[in-house]
């Protein structure tokens, strides 16, 4: 059985960004995480991706973002065209813009912390 998929958009090298302990989290729960940032390199030992377009999956379990909302607003799109079945807007990248036109794409916003949701407390992350 295939792992779960993840999209990090915002991933972050910096252990002490929630960017990075995303990453972290759902690694340690056994997802195949696809950090995205448009620097691109490495964070933890994993391929950045630049784009959500360049994730080599054709479609997503779950994508986190971890962007500002204004950076969402612009991604919202090309997430959208790449598909998934959870987009998750964490803490610091809700907006009601952002919630709204991700439903007029059908996706379904889901505004909460993925870390959380995969069972561990970010609070409890060292760096």
């Amino acid at each position: 059985m295939s792992r779960p998929t993840v999209a990090i958009l915002g991933a972050s090298a910096d252990r002490s960004k929630f960017g990075n302990k995303s990453v972290r989290a759902h690694l340690a729960q056994g997802y195949e995480v696809f950090p995205v940032n448009p620097k691109g390199g490495e964070i933890e030992g994993l391929k950045v991706y630049t784009s959500i377009g360049d994730v080599p999956v054709e479609r997503l379990n779950r994508v986190s973002l971890y962007v500002p909302p204004a950076v969402g607003l612009s991604l919202i799109e090309s997430i959208a065209a790449k598909g998934c079945d959870e987009l998750w807007l964490n803490p610091g990248s809700e907006s009601d813009e952002l919630a709204a036109k991700a439903r007029e794409l059908d996706l379904e916003p889901i505004i909460a912390c993925s870390i959380v949701d995969v069972g561990i407390s970010p609070h409890d992350m060292s760096e």
